[in-house]
């Protein structure tokens, strides 16, 4: 591998997960960030609290990210070799917690709207 192209990232991420459960987190990845989206334009404003409940969940993504990674793929912790399994690792970890961070996020915002009017 001579060049980091798109297609080859992509094919390297269907061969680590499998074609069907790559797609569907890709799938659910697009559906979380597109009600993360619609939340913050109708909200018109971050709530602090639910920023703060989405800030304490992180620790908790980034720890699910990485076993379901170790789960998923035919690796474990024994495997890390060097520094770039261990910059993979945190950004595996990174990536969950963010994750985790605009789900909840998303989820609290759905669920209880602004100003304590739960519905119309």
């Amino acid at each position: 591998m001579k060049e980091l192209t798109f297609e080859t990232l992509l094919a390297v991420f269907q061969e680590m997960f499998g074609a069907t459960l790559f797609w569907v987190m890709l799938a659910a990845a697009v559906v979380v960030t597109l009600a993360y989206l619609f939340v913050l334009v109708r909200d018109r404003s971050l709530s602090v609290r639910k920023f703060l409940w989405a800030q304490l969940s992180m620790p908790l993504g980034a720890v699910a990210a990485v076993l379901f990674t170790q789960g998923v793929t035919n690796s474990h912790f024994r495997d890390i070799g060097g520094p770039v399994d261990v910059i993979v690792l945190l950004g595996v970890a990174a990536v969950g917690a963010v994750g985790m961070a605009i789900l909840v996020y998303t989820v609290q915002s759905l669920l209880r709207r602004p100003g304590g009017a739960q519905s119309r």
